[in-house]
């Protein structure tokens, strides 16, 4: 199924005039316990077929008549590298890939291990649906198995909370750090040399330059420079990430990065009509609902915004729920420099919208608002979630390091949070200063309520499923929505909703930055769950076989190559 579509003459005039809603976005407290082995026998979860069908297949294709064969060629070369990353993932999430495919006989099941990147369901809290798995290790591969948090912590080891590294034993048994480069030294020396073979094809002199020099940063485990030249490029009609990026796969401690790719096409037009929105980051800033101290830090005002199709996913990106937007880099003091760089993935999210949001919608919206659920929204509330990752805070209060560093493992699930309702700030505000005018802000607020059921789905291994579950019980306890028992139908309340996104923000805003790990872990244990209630209505969709996300049909062949 082709899943490049031109949105309408509307989408195109009213988005960047009225860019509405949406976003994609863990756990309660940590235990202390050693993770369990996962080649152990262990009881396997029921799991009926109907679970290995929970995904919609989507053909990940687009337009790549406007390049050239030179061009055509490098988009080749990219792949080849994107599936080797695809290996380096596997290997710090699983192991020998082959190993767990050969031993099931299941072809549905066969397919679910390949699209969750091991036998544990993504979607369902990691729980193991192969027989004879036990939990999935909250620490990967990253970590030893038999490691405990509390031998971690007692560790003397300089660098030992470092992106790119992997904790191992050594011969004697203590632990040792083993960095990227030399973990993973054959593939990495094969990715850097497609990457220098494609820089010679790129007609784009800045992004010639940022292949050799993400290469390098792969041979080194040094990424800040490539970062950089990353934020440089504007024109380059082709995109690419590439490496170890985000810390999601560490549910041990959020430290550790794991390896994906994405290849992607920009759409030029879109992009420029995308781009006057960065500008305004500084005075966003200063204006955020929160005390002075929290919102100091002044983010780089040559961000950017862009609009793209995705044309191959690998690894990280591609288990599990798929990405619709990406915000890079994570790199703190790139972003201080730079600012940060959204993607907006159009044909990922117009798949979502049409085959998940919508069906949603009409299970559990209330009848006279399902009106303001609209792509335009959607897209647009995606976008200012990327962009509001930029704003607030990096470093704790007290100047100890980053809030990455301070919240660990819950990190990332307040990050989404912060992003989510930041970006309806920033809708709200832009609103208000005549930016966007097109469409209601009713149609941000009513199909970001459809999202956050949307995200739910992806469970409490997922940020952005946590950040959701937050969300929703924060919001639910604040009056932002009520419930129709008769209908089963949610319903946004405006003024109480409003209200909710002002305290909500503030709220996480203080926890980022006073970086009081024990309060956010409070936190999230209080808000971090599903309730008998959500969980019901969230079966119902599950009934009408509404999918929880999609899956792609992607390579070569699907792009003509």
């Amino acid at each position: 199924m082709k899943t490049k579509i031109f949105v309408s003459a509307i989408l195109l005039t009213g988005l960047l005039t009225a860019c509405e809603k949406d976003t994609p976005v863990v756990n309660s407290a940590p235990v202390e316990t050693a993770p369990a082995e996962t080649n152990v026998a262990a009881p396997a979860v029921a799991e009926t077929p109907s679970r290995f069908d929970i995904y919609a297949e989507v053909g990940l294709t687009t337009d790549l008549s406007q390049l050239s064969d030179n061009q055509r060629q490098m988009i080749s070369l990219l792949i080849d590298a994107a599936k080797i990353t695809d290996d380096i993932f596997w290997q710090q999430v699983w192991g020998d890939k082959d190993e767990l495919l050969d031993s099931i006989d299941d072809p549905k099941m066969k397919r679910f291990a390949l699209y969750n990147y091991g036998p544990w369901d993504r979607l369902a809290a990691d729980q193991p649906f192969v027989e004879s798995y036990g939990p999935r290790p909250p620490g990967a591969r990253f970590y030893p198995e038999d490691m405990t948090k509390a031998e971690f912590e007692a560790w003397q080891q300089d660098g030992k909370d470092e992106q790119y590294s992997i904790v191992k034993r050594d011969a004697a048994g203590d632990l040792m750090l083993v960095p990227y480069r030399k973990a993973f030294e054959s593939q990495i020396n094969e990715i850097a040399e497609l990457l220098i073979q494609a820089s010679a094809l790129a007609e784009d002199v800045e992004f010639a330059a940022y292949l050799k020099l993400r290469a390098e940063a792969l041979k080194t485990d040094n990424y800040q420079a490539s970062d950089m030249a990353w934020m440089d490029m504007k024109n380059n009609p082709v995109e690419l990430v590439i490496g170890p990026i985000e810390n999601y796969q560490d549910a041990l401690y959020g430290y550790r990065s794991a390896f994906e790719t994405f290849v992607l096409i920009k759409d030029q037009a879109w992009s420029e009509r995308l781009a006057r929105f960065a500008k305004y980051m500084p005075e966003l800033q200063r204006g955020l609902p929160v005390d002075e101290p929290y919102k100091a830090e002044m983010p780089g005002s040559d961000a950017d915004l862009n609009a793209y199709d995705l044309a191959y996913c690998a690894g990280d990106c591609n288990s599990g729920s798929k990405t619709i937007a990406i915000n890079l880099p994570n790199d703190e003091q790139v972003q201080l420099a730079k600012g940060t760089r959204r993607l907006q993935i159009k044909n990922s999210m117009l798949a979502k919208f049409n085959q998940i949001l919508m069906p949603i919608a009409t299970e559990l919206i209330a009848e006279d608002q399902r009106q303001h659920i609209t792509f335009d929204a959607f897209f647009g509330n995606t976008m200012f979630h990327e962009v509001a990752h930029g704003l607030g805070i990096k470093t704790t209060l007290d100047g100890a390091g980053t809030v990455r560093q301070a919240l660990k493992e819950h990190a990332s699930a307040l990050e989404e949070g912060k992003a989510d309702i930041l970006g309806l700030y920033m809708v709200q505000k832009l609103r208000e200063n005549g930016e966007i005018s097109e469409g209601e802000i009713m149609d941000n607020y009513v199909t970001f309520l459809a999202g956050i059921f949307r995200s739910i789905r992806f469970g409490a291994s997922s940020a952005h499923g946590r950040a959701n579950m937050i969300r929703f019980n924060y919001f639910s306890d604040a009056g932002a929505f009520t419930r129709d028992p008769d209908t089963g139908t949610y319903r946004v309340n405006v003024a109480e909703f409003e209200q909710a996104i002002k305290n909500l923000g503030n709220d996480i805003l203080v926890l980022q930055g006073n970086g009081d790990y024990d309060a956010v872990a409070a936190f999230v244990a209080e808000k971090g769950n599903v309730g008998t209630q959500l969980q019901a209505d969230l079966d119902r969709l599950t009934a009408i076989n509404i999918p929880v996300d999609i899956v792609y049909q992607q390579g070569k062949e699907q792009l003509g190559l």
